[in-house]
């Protein structure tokens, strides 16, 4: 079937089904290796307004090299709606993932597609598709935040006589925890004491809006001006807040500084963006967790039009020569939000690709930052951990960094779902809020009024810091009859204990002993493995 939209032809694998599929079970619904035709599928089911549907398909292409094919749902009263993308090639098949959430129960159609200017002939193989329901998909959800986010500790305890065992316990806190829920902020904490206090009694990583930005830090040429950066970054400092850095440059001509947009010569603007990046970067190495070196650079191309194609992969080589040690990002929007277009996570994928496999660049930390600026609309869980399975294909780590969403209705509901959605994926490290109080400025998704009270989605923000973070606990330290003859010693144990990874301080003492206590830093990492076995000496 051959289809016109927008002026671009695309051949198109139609499928009329209907879905009624036992909750949570998965099953083949239909099987099939045909090349490109006109043919409606005789099986036919339907959609449950509300369910999440995962699908996958594998993929191949048979008069194409290589080409994206994506995933499509339309039906009556239903829009439509994107639900995955995979880079087909020809000769071999590869793994299409996505799914869906539809907002009517109706007979829905679903189309394999492939965009472009010539036809693509496309074989699709073993669809399959699994329902759920919120509560199973959350269900789901804590199974693999379980496995990813904790494992269980052990502490192996050696003490010179029985005496000490008895009545031992082991106090365990959690200093920092690995996954971060971070917040952005602006130079209004600056100005205000309660904004201040709100913000460092809650966030332990932070990014800068437009503080660290070029047209911020040199509005006029040669004259650097860090007087909100460093003031903002001294203040991260002493309340230990990390801070990724953003943006060392922007790919979009209009948020060049003014001076720079009229530049018409390419080696005058090589030469104030080397001395750009040397400026900031060099002013705050050792001092951040990471780096956004160029925004945007999938949407915009300013710098590849005016000092040619490789400006991107040559500007990050320069970025890892001024500090090789943290991860040097690339921050796009509409990459887990949707599921076409110019950020799409294929793009993402590849322009990352293209960066580190230019020469010199091959061991360059990188790292991928999708923005997640959602639409006031129920978002599409199924296919955000698509778009994450492929932003972690790479191994580099990937970070949400400018989480929010408009005012609506369900928007606490909303964004619960997308921030469970990122934290139980094991490639995303950390995650920031575009957020703030009322009287910062952030109107899309403001945690607190002007008297810093919470709104719910402030709520919503302090109950997942809590939840993310391990809870103070305290294990008995059980006798066993073992005696270590060799040292003459006797071993104690504490019970499997499962704890959130992150850096610990751990206590042991003895209430029927005044002088015995001992305290040290305990790490609990997922290099650890699923069971860690602490051992400790202790001499009382």
């Amino acid at each position: 079937m051959k289809r016109f939209n927008n002026g671009v032809f695309h051949f198109v694998v139609f499928i009329s089904i209907l879905l009624f599929l036992g909750p949570g079970l998965c099953m083949h619904p239909f099987s099939y290796d045909h090349s490109l035709k006109s043919e409606e599928m005789e099986k036919t089911e339907k959609f449950q307004k509300g369910d999440i549907y995962s699908i996958s398909a594998w993929v191949k292409l048979r008069n194409e090299k290589k080409r994206a094919v994506r995933i499509t749902l339309r039906g009556k009263n239903v829009r439509y709606v994107d639900g995955g993308q995979v880079m087909a090639k020809n000769g071999c098949w590869s793994l299409l993932k996505g799914g869906f959430i539809v907002n009517v129960s109706a007979p829905v159609d679903i189309f394999f597609k492939s965009d472009g200017s010539a036809a693509a002939e496309i074989s699709v193989q073993n669809v399959r598709l699994q329902r759920f329901n919120k509560t199973q998909w959350r269900l789901q959800q804590d199974q693999v935040i379980e496995k990813i986010r904790k494992s269980k500790v052990r502490f192996q305890l050696s003490f010179q006589n029985k005496s000490p065992v008895e009545g031992s316990f082991i106090s365990i806190k959690q200093i920092r925890p690995s996954f971060l829920l971070g917040c952005a902020m602006n130079y209004r904490i600056l100005e205000s004491d309660s904004y201040r206090e709100w913000f460092v009694s809650r966030f332990r990583l932070t990014s800068f809006t437009n503080e660290m930005k070029w047209y911020t830090t040199e509005e006029v040429r040669g004259q650097e001006n860090y007087t909100l950066a460093d003031a903002m970054m001294q203040l991260a400092e002493e309340n230990k807040i990390l801070v990724k850095g953003h943006t060392v440059l922007w790919d979009d001509k209009k948020w060049q500084p003014i001076w720079v947009k009229s530049i018409t010569d390419p080696d005058d603007l090589k030469n104030v963006t080397l001395n750009r990046m040397n400026s900031v970067m060099k002013r705050y190495k050792g001092r951040l967790i990471g780096w956004d070196v160029i925004n945007e650079n999938l949407h915009y191309s300013y710098y590849e039009d005016m000092l040619g194609k490789n400006a991107s992969a040559m500007i990050y080589s320069l970025a890892s020569k001024i500090d090789p040690d943290i991860p040097l990002f690339i921050n796009e929007y509409n990459t887990v939000e949707y599921a076409k277009g110019v950020g799409s996570p294929i793009n993402v994928k590849n322009k990352m690709q293209e960066i580190v496999s230019y020469p010199g660049n091959m061991n360059i930390k990188g790292g991928i930052g999708a923005q997640a600026h959602f639409v006031p609309a129920q978002p599409n869980l199924p296919y955000m951990r698509s778009a994450l399975d492929t932003l972690g294909s790479l191994g580099f780590p990937v970070w949400l960094t400018e989480v929010d969403m408009p005012k609506c209705p369900d928007q606490v509901k909303y964004m619960e779902e997308v921030l469970r959605e990122a934290y139980s994926h094991p490639a995303v490290q950390g995650i920031i809020l575009y957020a703030g109080p009322e009287m910062s400025g952030f109107n899309k998704l403001t945690l607190a009024d002007n008297d810093f009270n919470n709104t719910k989605a402030g709520d919503l923000i302090d109950k997942l810091l809590q939840e993310w973070q391990q809870e103070p606990a305290e294990i008995p330290v059980e006798y066993h009859e073992h005696n270590d003859e060799e040292q003459s010693r006797i071993i104690g144990f504490s019970p499997e204990v499962s704890l959130l990874h992150g850096h610990y301080t751990v206590t042991v003492t003895n209430p029927s002993m005044k002088n015995f206590s001992t305290t040290f830093s305990l790490e609990v990492t997922t290099e650890s493995g699923q069971l860690q076995v602490v051992q400790l000496e202790l001499d009382v």
